[in-house]
């Protein structure tokens, strides 16, 4: 089991398990059950249904093949139409509960998805996989050629978390929230600043407390701020996310 440790741009560490081999083998494997049941069944519009070949049989070979191919569109941007849906994860990886992600901290973009998918070429195409393979147990990080240029690593969601370590906050019934404009926030920043915030108030770190104050009164473009200490006013900043983004 490889320990993936993740430094964000607050310079805070987060500890993720990388997926193994097996899991990751075994959604790629599930991918592949989807796209032939895909292509099972627009064979069977487009032969038996429809009757394609009739309607297309004056065009030229070109043009036929280009109508195949268009078809199997869905089949060849599978991967890259789902991480960057579903967020890094495939409906492979949703069932196997793994996913794509930055190892620098950031959100995966849709560049680092492409990439990933134009080195399935390589990884995945050359040796049925063996390359893939071999740079995934080589690698300190669990990654592939195309993880490794693209920045990211697939990491399990299976780990037992309990709401210390999400972004969401116990909040009461009558709970009023005191700064709307936390919803220029992602979950993302979010989980990024209550790991900052847990971490400096456990070592009692006042000047990163100070800083992250600083950082959230520009970003979220507060006025006035309510709270007396630092440690107040970050508290009810996550509460009030947690409160619109669970209302929303």
């Amino acid at each position: 089991m490889v320990e993936l440790q993740i430094n964000t741009t607050q310079n805070v560490n987060i500890n993720f398990t990388a997926a193994s081999v097996g899991e990751r083998i075994l959604a790629y494997g599930i991918d592949w059950i989807i796209k032939i049941a895909y292509i099972i069944v627009v064979y069977q519009l487009l032969f038996n249904l429809f009757n394609i070949p009739a309607l297309i049989q004056d065009m030229d070979n070109w043009s036929q093949g280009a109508i195949y191919v268009t078809f199997y569109f869905p089949v060849i941007f599978y991967t890259l139409i789902f991480e960057t849906l579903l967020d890094g994860q495939t409906l492979g990886k949703r069932i196997l509960k793994i996913k794509v992600v930055k190892i620098d901290g950031y959100q995966a973009s849709l560049a680092d998805f492409l990439i990933r998918w134009l080195f399935r070429i390589i990884d995945l195409n050359m040796l049925s996989g063996v390359v893939a393979l071999i740079s995934i147990i080589t690698s300190s990080k669990n990654q592939r050629l195309g993880d490794i240029t693209a920045g990211t690593s697939v990491i399990t969601l299976k780990n037992n978390v309990n709401i210390s370590h999400t972004i969401l906050e116990n909040l009461q019934d009558n709970y009023r929230p005191t700064y709307p404009n936390v919803i220029k926030l992602s979950d993302n920043d979010a989980r990024i600043i209550k790991e900052t915030f847990t971490t400096a108030k456990a070592s009692l770190d006042y000047p990163t407390l100070i800083k992250l104050r600083k950082k959230l009164i520009e970003v979220i473009e507060i006025k006035e701020v309510k709270q007396k200490t630092d440690m107040e006013f970050i508290d009810v900043i996550m509460k009030d996310y947690n409160y619109y983004t669970q209302n929303m």
